[in-house]
C-alpha cells in the first residue's frame, strides 16, 4: 500500500500542475475519479492485468469506457492514461485520483475530516463541529460522519495526522492506565 502511493504521488503532482495552470482543476478531479472508479471494476482489472493486453490497448479501453461514461478526455488527459499504461501504473489511478484530490483541497484551503461517533450526528451538531474545526485547523473543513457501533460513546475526529479521541472507550483506558499505575 505504501509503495503505491508512493509511485501515485509524482503523478498526482504532475497533473494538479497541469490542471492549475490551465484552470482545470474540477474537470481533472471528475476524470480520475471516474478512471479510478474504471479500475476497481472486476472486468477492467482482469483486462489491466492480462499480459497479452498490450499496454496501448489498456490505454484506449479505459479511454473508451470513459467516453461511454459521458466523459471526454482531451488531449491532455489522453496522453496521461496512455503514460501510465506504457509505465504499467493504471492500477494506482485510485491512489493517484486521491493524492490529486488531497493536493486539490490543501490548494483551495480544505481538510478532509472524518468522524467516527457511536450515535447519527445530527445536522446542528455537525455544523457546530465544522465551525470548531475550522477555527483550530484555519481552513474550510469537510466534514463526513461515520456511525461506529464499536465505540461505547463520544467520538473519534480524524483530520490528516490530528486525531482527537473523545470516546468513552479511550476515556476508560486512561483511566485503567492511571488505576494500574
Amino acid at each position: 500500500m505504501a509503495e503505491t502511493i508512493t509511485l501515485a504521488r509524482p503523478y498526482a503532482k504532475a497533473v494538479f500542475e497541469l490542471a492549475r495552470q490551465r484552470h482545470e482543476l474540477e474537470p481533472w478531479s471528475t476524470l480520475l475519479a471516474l478512471l479510478a472508479d474504471l479500475t476497481r471494476n472486476h472486468s477492467v482489472q482482469l483486462m489491466l492485468d492480462d499480459p497479452r493486453v498490450p499496454p496501448a490497448a489498456r490505454a484506449e479501453a479505459l479511454l473508451e469506457l470513459c467516453i461511454m461514461a459521458g466523459h471526454k478526455p482531451d488531449a491532455h488527459s489522453r496522453n496521461f492514461v496512455k503514460l501510465l499504461a506504457e509505465y504499467r501504473r493504471l492500477r494506482i489511478l485510485p491512489e493517484i485520483a486521491a493524492a490529486y484530490t488531497a493536493r486539490r483541497e490543501q490548494a483551495e484551503g480544505i481538510v478532509e475530516v472524518e468522524m467516527r461517533a457511536a450515535t447519527t450526528v445530527d445536522e446542528a451538531e455537525q455544523a457546530r463541529i465544522r465551525a470548531a474545526l475550522k477555527h483550530k485547523l484555519g481552513r474550510d473543513v469537510k466534514l463526513t460522519c461515520v456511525t461506529d457501533k464499536s465505540l461505547i460513546g463520544g467520538a473519534v475526529i480524524r483530520a490528516g495526522d490530528l486525531v482527537i479521541d473523545g470516546s468513552v472507550r479511550d476515556k476508560l483506558d486512561r483511566l485503567a492506565a492511571v488505576i494500574i499505575q
